[in-house]
This record gives C-alpha cells, structure tokens and sequence, in this order.
C-alpha cells in the first residue's frame, strides 16, 4: 500500500512539471515572413531588434526614458495582423513597465517622454502559446501603435 501511495505521489509530482496544456512557443524566425509582410503592406518602415522585436519610431520625444522599473503613461491601439482591434485606450493610462509585454518592454525603452512607436510583436514577446483571456490566440503576432506620453 505504501508503495502505491508512493507510486501515485511520485508520479503527480512528474506530471506536475507538464501541465503546460500542450503549449508550444514559436520562434520569432518562424514569424518574421507574416511579420515583414505586414510592415511592407501597411508601409511601415520597422527595423528589427535582435530579439525578434520590429518597430518604427515615429516621434523620439525628448523627455526622459523610461526604464523597466518606471511607470509610463501611454494611450495606445493593440491588433492582430488582420487588423481587428483587441485594445484600444485613448485616455493615458498608467503602467509599471516591467509587468507588461516583454515586446512593449523592449519597444517603449527605445523612446523618450512625447514620443510615438510602432511596434509588430512577435508572439513569444506577447502572449506566446497561451493566448490571453479568449481574446487573442495562441501564437498571435500582435501590432501595436503606442504614444508615450509621461514616464516616472
């Protein structure tokens, strides 16, 4: 009996590490064909950062930037590649930077206070195999236009 227990305790702790529900992360690489045809389609002249990142800055601004630990101030439009708006916020809205997408960490670090970027993520700097909240799917390539209009 203490060997069954045993058994089953033994094998919840091993299946534990797998309840990842089949996600599979693609790589930005994989990505990049969908993701310079969109740029060239909706002519936006995106460089591409080393970590698979692409963005246009459209304004530098000229105040302050911002750093993982500040909090930014952004009014901002989210899509997906097909162009349906899944975030759209009009009004500045505050954010740790550090708690959101890693591709808006990136993208917002490479501007100053008043500026303006545009940014095509990738889905492992987004929301990766996991989709989020039924909303976007998993492995979803999302394009973000983002103001920046305060940093702290």
């Amino acid at each position: 009996m203490r060997r069954f227990i045993f058994s089953i305790l033994v094998s919840a702790i091993a299946f534990s590490g797998c309840s990842d529900n089949g996600c599979k992360p693609v790589s930005p690489e994989s990505e990049e064909p969908q993701i310079t045809a969109y740029a060239t389609a909706n002519s936006i002249p995106a460089v591409k950062h080393s970590t698979g990142l692409y963005y246009h800055i459209v304004n530098q601004g000229l105040g302050p930037t911002p750093n993982v630990n500040s909090i930014v101030y952004v009014t901002y439009t989210g899509k997906t590649l097909d162009g349906t708006v899944f975030d759209q916020k009009t009004t500045p809205v505050a954010f740790l930077l550090r708690d959101l997408l890693e591709g808006w960490k990136i993208g917002l670090q490479l501007i100053q206070k008043g500026g303006q970027i545009r940014l095509i993520v990738p889905s492992s700097l987004a929301y990766s195999c996991y989709g989020a909240g039924g909303v976007i799917s998993s492995n979803t390539i999302l394009y973000f236009d983002i103001q920046l209009i305060d940093v702290q």
